[in-house]
Formats: C-alpha cells, sequence, structure tokens
C-alpha cells in the first residue's frame, strides 16, 4: 500500500480554488477510480496518465489505485490534474521521492507519450499559488503567462524531464519574467478622421473620464472611425489592471503576450451576437465579450440592429462593473468593467435628419427603431451626440491634417493622474459619495443643472452621471472646481435627452 498527496487548483470563472490530490495504492484487482465530483474530461485522464507513465519508462503499477480530488463537493474540470495524478501514482508507488513533491502545486495535461500541454486558466492558478507562497509547475507553454503573476514559476515539456530533475536531487531552476518591454499602443489616428471636431471633443471628453459613449448619424459620417481610435487615447493599464485582465484571457485559453499586456483591450461583436457570446454563458461558464473587454472598450456597431434581449444584459455588467452567470450546476463571478462605445444610425434607411439623405421612414417608423434602445440602457451613457456629415472641402486631399491622436492622447493622461490623485479611479466609476465630494460645482453650475434637468425630464441616474462629465471636463482644463461652462457642454453632450423633449 501507498498513498501520496499532492497539491494543485481548480477553474471556476476565474477563480482557482485550491484542490488536493490523493493517491492510494491498495491490494485487490487492478482498477483505478477517480472521485470527487470530476467530470468526463478528468476522469478520461487515467488513461491518459496511464499512457504517459508506461511511455515515460516507469512501471505502472498493478493495484487497485484510487485517486481522491478534494473537496469532494466541487466539481473538476479538464485535464489540468493530469501531471499531479500521475506524480502522485509514482510517488505512492515509491519511484520518485514523495517528500520533493511536497512543496509545489501541479498543473498540466498529459499526452499518451508523456509532453505536458498547456491548460487553460493557467495566470489565475499562478496569482492564487503567489499568494499563498507556494511554488508551481506548469507546461513550458504556460510558463510565459504564469510567471506574470510574479511567484516561483517552474515549467518542464515532458514527464521524464520533470521526474529526471527530482529523482536525481538536481533542483529546479525557476523561470524569469524576462526583460520585455511593453510595445507601444498601435492603431489607427485621429487625425485620418476628417471634421467632426464636436465628436471628437466628445471621444476625448470620454477617454478622460471612461464614460460610456454612443455616436448617433447617417451612414459614412466617421462614427466607427472614431469609435476604432478610442484606444490609442487612453493610458496604458497599471500592472494590476493587465493582470486581471490578462486573467480572463487566460481562463479562455488563450495565449498571454507579456508584450501587450498592458495595452486595453477592444471587442468589437457583431450585431448578431447572442446573449451568451456578449456576457458569457454555456454548461460551464466562460467569460463573453464584457469580460474579454475588461479594463478596456467594448464598441457595439449598430447598437439599433442588436436584439433587444441582448441589449438588456448589458445593464448590470455597465453598472457594476461585474457578471455572474448561474447554471444549474453551479455558478461563476467574472469581471466585467468595461467602457462602452455604440454607433448607431438614426432610422432604419439612415438618413432621418440628413439634409442630403433621401430619408422615407415615418415618425413611427423611427420612434420603433430607436425604441429598442431601452430608456434604462440609454440612462447608462453618459454622452450621446449626433455626428453628422463633414463639408466637401475637408475631404480634399490637400485639406489640412487634424490633431493627432497622441496630442489628445497627452491630455487625457494630464486629466487621468488629476483623477488618480484625488480619488484612485476614473470620474465614471465615482459613487454618489465619491462625486459629491469631489465635484466643486459653484452655485451656478448647479442652477444650471437643475434647470436642465426639470426641462429634458432626466433621471437620478442621468443627473449624477451628467455631474461626473462636468468634472471630467473641468480636469482637461485644469480646472479644480466644475463651472457652468463644463457643466453646459456636459449638458450639450446629452443630445438624445434633448431631443426627446
Amino acid at each position: 500500500m501507498g498513498l501520496a498527496i499532492l497539491r494543485s487548483r481548480a477553474q471556476i470563472g476565474v477563480e482557482a480554488p485550491p484542490v488536493t490530490i490523493e493517491v492510494f495504492l491498495s491490494g485487490g484487482l487492478p482498477k483505478f477510480n477517480v472521485v470527487g465530483l470530476a467530470e468526463t474530461a478528468v476522469r478520461e485522464s487515467k488513461d491518459r496518465v496511464r499512457g504517459a507513465i508506461l511511455s515515460s519508462g516507469f512501471k505502472f503499477p498493478q493495484k487497485r489505485i484510487t485517486v481522491n480530488l478534494g473537496p469532494a463537493d466541487m466539481k473538476k474540470t479538464g485535464g489540468r490534474f493530469d501531471l499531479a495524478v500521475a506524480l502522485g501514482i509514482l510517488a505512492a508507488s515509491r519511484q520518485i521521492p514523495q517528500e520533493l513533491l511536497e512543496r509545489y502545486e501541479f498543473y498540466g495535461e498529459l499526452a499518451l507519450n508523456g509532453a505536458l500541454r498547456r491548460i487553460p486558466g493557467a495566470l489565475p492558478a499562478a496569482i492564487k499559488a503567489a499568494a499563498a507562497g507556494h511554488p508551481i509547475v506548469v507546461p513550458a507553454q504556460n510558463g510565459p503567462e504564469a510567471i506574470l503573476a510574479e511567484g516561483e514559476v517552474y515549467a518542464a515539456n515532458h514527464l521524464v524531464e520533470l521526474t529526471g530533475k527530482l529523482s536525481d536531487g538536481r533542483h529546479l531552476q525557476p523561470l524569469s519574467a524576462g526583460d520585455s518591454v511593453p510595445l507601444a499602443v498601435v492603431g489607427p489616428d485621429l487625425a485620418d478622421v476628417r471634421g467632426q471636431r464636436f465628436a471628437k471633443r466628445a471621444l476625448e471628453v470620454a477617454a478622460a473620464g471612461a464614460h460610456n459613449l454612443l455616436f448617433i448619424g447617417p451612414p459614412g459620417t466617421g462614427k466607427s472611425m472614431l469609435a476604432q481610435r478610442l484606444p490609442r487615447l487612453l493610458p496604458a493599464m497599471k500592472n494590476a489592471e493587465a493582470i486581471e485582465t490578462a486573467a480572463v484571457t487566460s481562463v479562455l485559453g488563450h495565449e498571454v503576450s507579456a508584450d501587450t499586456l498592458h495595452q486595453r483591450p477592444f471587442r468589437a461583436p457583431h450585431h448578431t451576437a447572442s446573449a451568451a457570446a456578449l456576457v458569457g454563458g454555456g454548461s460551464d461558464p466562460r467569460p463573453g465579450e464584457v469580460s474579454r473587454a475588461h479594463n478596456g472598450v467594448l464598441f457595439l456597431d449598430e447598437l439599433a440592429e442588436f436584439s433587444r434581449h441582448v441589449l438588456e444584459v448589458l445593464r448590470e455588467p455597465v453598472e457594476s462593473g461585474r457578471i455572474t452567470i448561474s447554471r444549474a450546476n453551479g455558478q461563476a463571478d467574472f469581471p466585467a468593467r468595461f467602457q462602452l462605445v455604440a454607433a448607431m444610425n438614426p432610422c432604419p434607411c439612415g438618413y432621418h435628419g440628413d439634409k442630403r439623405g433621401n430619408c422615407r421612414c415615418s415618425a413611427d417608423v423611427v420612434q420603433r427603431y430607436r425604441g429598442k434602445i431601452s430608456g434604462p440602457l440609454l440612462d447608462r451613457i453618459d454622452i450621446h451626440i449626433e455626428v453628422n456629415r463633414p463639408s466637401v472641402e475637408l475631404l480634399r486631399p490637400d485639406a489640412p491634417k487634424a490633431e493627432p491622436s497622441s496630442a489628445v492622447a497627452e491630455r487625457v493622461a494630464a486629466a487621468r493622474v488629476i483623477q488618480d490623485s484625488r480619488s484612485g479611479k476614473v470620474n465614471a466609476a465615482l459613487t454618489a459619495a465619491e462625486l459629491a465630494a469631489v465635484l466643486q460645482a459653484d452655485k451656478e453650475s448647479i442652477v444650471l443643472l437643475e434647470r436642465a434637468t426639470e426641462k429634458m425630464a432626466l433621471s437620478a441616474r442621468a443627473y449624477q452621471r451628467i455631474q461626473r462629465v462636468a468634472r471630467t471636463i473641468a480636469d482637461l482644463a485644469g480646472d479644480k472646481a466644475v463651472r457652468p461652462t463644463h457643466m453646459a457642454e456636459a449638458l450639450s453632450m446629452r443630445q438624445l435627452d434633448r431631443g426627446a423633449n
């Protein structure tokens, strides 16, 4: 008889709860059992483990083998426990010393020839292991992302390589983070957009305070172009933000690159996307587009073409910055703090209100089309402005170049520094109490806002969102107080509210 105990971690959303792998060898007819609420891929590990052990030149014990994955009431998925199970069998059968395994956490799927394959969710596991002070062993392919957690990480390509280093007393060599330098933010430049001075100003304000933004206007006026240029205006993510975002990428099984770690994501799902694709779902919940855009931008082009049901699921994550996916067999929480940028036409044909267009949509058709965007969702969008067709003169090849993204990004960065030093967060994320503490609006500004609120029948949420935008405008101007000019500009960026009254 023999017993070996090793450590690993499961994957539930972006969480990595600890799992204890207990391998017990006893007498009786040879049999291999895996217990502990293991789903199919985990139960099938016995065939992968057997093949890997034999292919690596070890003896597979002809005994009754019981593998317990504890705690017993937590679901275990995937092939991430293969390596730990194989090492447990080898240790329990005295083919390798068990004491060499006690300090590590082990992760990795085994091929039949003993090679280690990458697993999804290595980064969340590495983060938790680093916090617990445990070194981890991962497949070589997972090494670059696991080291981002700044813990003690060891990597191997093959079961023989790992056991050889352990058995002959040699120490595994920990990975180092290296000297990779974050790449400069790349993408289209704001100078490519001709005209649209007011829309560019709205984009700058949105970037400075991380405000949600909606462009509405005829086709070809530059709505999508403007949205696609937002990432170059945003500052690079801080380390904590970058690791949070990379954890979502890791859970999806995609490669995490240290070079682009601090660049904010930009996600632009098609308007045919389902609710599950947008917010996440599945029998084993996986993150959706809102989580993949965490700490970045979620761009919804042709907003009114999305299913209304799909759009309504955005209301919770836009407000809370998290999404909870509940299923019969469990639930998972995913981060979803993103900046929403959307674009839509004013009517089905796209030319309502355009003097150069030929719109034949009736008032009822226009109202029905815009009604696809519910009031509660529109209320959560801080800035919504109309984008008109630029003059022909600005489209000429010899027309003067507009201001580049780099110049705007400098102003945005300066405003973000002010916000960070004042409250530790962007203005869009301020709570009601925090907003009241930092607004510093004079009496004339408040009176202006109150009159506009009465005239446009604004909600309490819209009232506060206008204050946040005004605070951002003041920050861009380097002004400690919110003045009437700042408040008036913030009100001018609620054009759909004005048009409805």
